[in-house]
């Protein structure tokens, strides 16, 4: 998943180590010019080595990392930042967030003192890191969040057509009956032809009940009825398949508005393809401001080498990733865990 971004992310990582490691060779030149990183004390020799053998490259990087502070300036690096901001626009990382990436890795890495007791890499990789992870924000644990709330928990899906909200309806209903949770799914796409025949086959895969009505009814009237289904019987969780739409169609906005009076829902979850990059960002803000938005899941994560939907879309908009879409079964959905999406993508660097 991800593997062009992560792949990218390699080479700026070892363009940015480069960097710092240019920066400690110019420091042991004997120019006597200033540099940006501390000149390292001498070593000291060992019993029985020459004193007069001079330091090898890969000694002066040791001793500057581990026997004094580092200090690095921004001029050190300044091409290196450079292309880790083109690699990330390259990767549909969303403008602001690539900003907030690239001022986020220059601060950890740039005028600090401190003692450093790791490698270059090491280094590099913590600041990016921190700052992947500050725009990833921290996930939406669906399961922590029903078991907390009063039932049936009430789940609104909305989107654009075609990007895969239907099937996501049915693999989030499979992933909460694995997770101990009963599960009514209500019908609520009532204008697409096959539409509610789809999401009834899907629900009976899985083994979950839904509740529809004919094809063109009031969609808010099917999920009301689905509400009052699941409150009869103490069911857990109401999910709300709805009919994909585009936020600049008044009519389909304003129907999904009384979808919203009508069935009073706990979440309303916006479901967009990954692929779509910087237009699902886009449009994710869009549904945001028309409707309201409290958590997002992005389908075909799987087929996406850039990531950069995923990379930009919590930050972008304020509202958690919830899933990721990575395949055509049921349970082909993950949680979106932060922490694990940045391992992957810095190969576990530490």
């Amino acid at each position: 998943m991800f593997a062009g971004l992560r792949e990218k992310l390699k080479a700026a990582r070892e363009r940015l180590g480069g960097s710092i490691e240019a920066a400690a060779d110019r420091a042991q030149e004997p120019s006597g010019a200033p540099a940006a990183v501390q000149a390292a004390p001498e070593p000291v020799p060992q019993e029985g080595a020459s004193a007069t053998a001079a330091p090898s490259f890969v000694q002066k990087v040791k001793i500057l990392i581990t026997d004094r502070e580092l200090v690095v300036s921004e001029k050190d690096l300044g091409e290196a930042l450079s292309e880790l901001e083109m690699t990330l626009l390259e990767s549909d990382v969303a403008l602001p967030v690539t900003d907030a990436i690239i001022e986020s890795v220059e601060k950890n890495l740039v005028g600090k003192h401190r003692k450093i007791g790791q490698s270059v890499d090491a280094l590099v990789v913590s600041a990016l890191k921190a700052a992947l992870l500050d725009v990833l924000g921290e996930g939406f644990d669906l399961s922590s969040y029903i078991a907390g709330h009063a039932k049936p928990v009430k789940i609104l899906f909305t989107g654009v057509n075609g990007t895969g909200k239907t099937t996501t309806v049915a693999k989030i209903g499979a992933y909460l009956r694995k997770n101990g949770f009963s599960v009514v799914i209500g019908a609520g796409d009532t204008y697409r032809a096959g539409a509610i025949e789809q999401i009834s086959v899907h629900a009976g895969r899985i083994g979950i009940k839904v509740i529809q009505h004919q094809e063109g009814a009031d969609p808010s009237a099917v999920l009301f009825d689905a509400v009052q289904y699941a409150g009869a019987h103490k069911i857990d969780v109401v999910l709300a398949d709805t009919a994909g739409r585009f936020h600049n169609k008044a009519n389909l906005m304003s129907q999904l508005e009384k979808i919203r009076r009508v069935m009073k829902p706990d979440l309303v979850v916006y479901v967009d393809e990954a692929v779509a990059g910087n237009d699902a960002v886009t449009r994710a803000a869009e549904f945001d401001k028309t409707v309201g938005a409290d958590a997002i899941v992005l389908t075909k994560a799987d087929m996406d080498s850039r990531g950069g939907a995923a990379i930009s879309i919590a930050h972008t908009i304020g509202k958690p990733l919830m899933f990721l879409g990575v395949g055509q079964s049921y349970d082909d959905i993950l949680p979106f865990e932060p922490v694990q999406v940045v391992e992957e993508l810095l190969e576990g660097g530490s």
